[in-house]
């Protein structure tokens, strides 16, 4: 219908414009009389362009590549022809509202009959220029979808053998490098496969290394008498009074300006119990010591300088003792079973401790680390040997007097690895809260 409908605005133009031969051209304003054309004529007037013979031995995919392509430029034409007859298109519309027929009838009026019958069809044309152009439009659209329907049947029904040679070429590229990368990660992981086989096997033997280790160590402690349930659930024992028996703490003192000591002890010794512990550095042998000597009293000395404490465990039972210091004006505190007995200040004040000494337990050292002196050691049993860098609370000091909870030093804990024992000297496993109940 457009392609009539066009070329019926091509013969009015021709009407319009120009006049029969021996006839003067139509003054300006003057009426212009229509006449349809009929079908065949009208499609002369705006033909197609020629559709190339498909011979039949032409595979499917081939013959639709053709139409794709004839119908691509089918609408590339229709496109040009649509932008270089817009203008035509106005004028002529507007020359059609003028139109009147050979009896002086509307146009509009006149040619509304079919087309199959060769009666006038002028009424089947829009008289708006944008509607003539909206329908051009739809029927580019149509032609549109009709391509794009061809190329998906074209993209499904061709197969890899009817594709281009350099489309072949470029998807056998495309498979060998992908094949390539394949290949390539499958050897990565093999490596790592190999890699963690061999630290999977490393770190099985040093697992099973450790687990003998254990295992060693739990029939140790089953056999011997050195069987601790916990690492702090021991004791270190000191039966005779020599000058060697004794047990050294394996970690050393830090730069103090405060401290606490506490330990259980137990002892009926003497006279005196002799030396608990001391810490020499080099340069003071007595930079810490606590020693019941002879008859004198229990006494801390901090740099050689001596404060007599209000304790009393010779009685030959458990006793928790704790010892607090600072030195902001020397101020010390003494504890025995959680309860305090006795403070005091102006020991050795403002002297802070100093770091990378000796701790020894049961001897009074004279150099750092030796020349026992055998009056002075001490006689018994000590455990829960801990130091802390601040002066604990009273509270915490009777909780753990109570046993109400455990609570190791930050800075000396008592834990078995961290005691030696000489000459003699031996751990044995022990409750001290049990024995001490025990004891009263």
């Amino acid at each position: 219908m457009l392609l009539v409908a066009a070329g019926l605005l091509l013969a009015v133009a021709a009407g319009g414009r120009g006049s029969p031969a021996g006839e003067q051209e139509s003054p300006p304003g003057s009426r212009f009389v229509c006449t349809s054309l009929p079908l065949e004529a009208a499609g002369t007037g705006c033909p197609l362009p020629p559709v190339p013979m498909q011979g039949g031995a032409l595979p499917p995919e081939e013959e639709l590549k053709a139409t794709v392509l004839q119908l691509r430029e089918t609408v590339l034409q229709q496109k040009e022809t649509i932008g270089s007859q817009r203008e035509a298109i106005r004028e002529l519309t507007g020359k059609l509202s003028r139109c009147e027929g050979a009896d002086g009838k509307s146009a509009t009026g006149a040619w509304k009959n079919e087309v199959g019958k060769g009666k006038d069809t002028m009424g089947d044309l829009p008289r708006d220029p944008a509607q003539v152009i909206d329908q051009l439009s739809r029927t580019m659209q149509t032609l549109k979808d009709r391509l794009e329907s061809l190329e998906h049947q074209l993209r499904a029904n061709v197969s890899y053998a009817a594709l281009p040679q350099d489309l072949r070429e470029m998807l056998q590229r495309r498979l060998g490098d992908l094949e390539r990368q394949l290949l390539s990660k499958v050897a990565e992981l093999e490596d790592e496969k190999s890699l963690l086989h061999n630290e999977t096997s490393a770190h099985r033997q040093k697992t099973e290394t450790a687990l003998n280790a254990l295992l060693e160590r739990v029939s140790e402690l089953e056999k011997g008498n050195s069987a601790f349930k916990s690492p702090d659930e021991f004791k270190v024992s000191l039966p005779l009074r020599t000058n060697y028996l004794y047990g050294k703490i394996k970690k050393t003192l830090p730069e103090l300006y405060a401290f606490t000591v506490c330990l259980w002890l137990r002892s009926s010794a003497s006279p005196g119990i002799g030396t608990p512990f001391s810490y020499a550095v080099p340069g003071q042998a007595n930079e810490i010591v606590l020693i019941e000597w002879g008859n004198n009293p229990i006494e801390l000395l901090i740099n050689d300088k001596v404060a007599q404490l209000p304790l009393f465990v010779s009685d030959g039972k458990w006793h928790h003792i704790c010892i607090t210091w600072t030195t902001r004006d020397g101020m010390w505190e003494a504890f025995q079973d959680g309860e305090k007995l006795g403070t005091g200040e102006n020991l050795a004040p403002w002297h802070p401790i100093k770091p990378g000494g000796v701790l020894i337990l049961g001897q009074e050292q004279d150099t750092v680390g030796g020349r026992f002196d055998a009056t002075q050691a001490f006689v018994g049993e000590m455990s829960q040997f801990n130091i802390w860098d601040r002066v604990l609370k009273a509270e915490d000091i009777m909780n753990i007097a109570n046993c109400s909870f455990n609570m190791p030093g930050n800075i000396i804990p008592w834990v078995d690895n961290n005691v030696d024992v000489f000459g003699g000297a031996t751990k044995w496993p022990v409750e001290t809260c049990e024995e001490r109940l025990l004891d009263l």
